[in-house]
């Protein structure tokens, strides 16, 4: 459900902002039909009550030597509030782990890694994941092809 203090002008600037982040006020403005003063007061309003959480670039990450991704399943021991903030505390310290998410379900976390090839993922898993506190055992699964992936958000009405 999306906010009602959102309007049409707020929801185009953020779509913009999403497909290039260093599109200019006055670039907005001219797409928007407002002033760029306009323009600078609503984009610091988004900043300020968090819907703009950050601008940032996408790498290409087969060119940084990170070109596979990997997903790990992982079930913890334990389900204290100890295990669980211990474990969140220490993968995330993890340069290779890209995102973590506590889930419900099967598994108690998933990770999305990105390693250069399989003997990376062989030193990050004997060297790195077996040795995070409290695992009881995860499972890897590999992408051979990405078929979508975004980073924007369609923002409706």
């Amino acid at each position: 459900m999306i906010n009602n203090k959102l309007d049409e002008t707020d929801r185009r600037i953020l779509t913009l902002l999403q497909s290039d982040s260093r599109i200019s006020h006055k670039e907005i403005s001219h797409q928007v039909h407002k002033s760029v003063t306009a323009i600078h007061v609503r984009v610091k309003r988004l900043v300020e009550e968090g819907y703009i959480k950050t601008y940032t670039v996408i790498v290409d990450n087969t060119k940084i030597g990170r070109g596979l991704t990997g997903f790990v399943e992982v079930n913890l021991e334990k389900h204290t509030e100890s295990s669980l903030t211990t474990f969140m505390q220490e993968v995330v310290k993890l340069d290779e782990v890209m995102e973590c998410y506590h889930l419900t379900g099967a598994y108690d976390f998933l990770l999305r890694v990105a390693i250069d090839d399989m003997n990376e993922y062989s030193e990050v898993l004997l060297k790195k994941l077996s040795n995070l506190p409290g695992i009881e055992n995860f499972t890897s699964h590999f992408v051979m092809t990405n078929v979508k992936h975004e980073t924007a958000y369609t923002i409706g009405k």
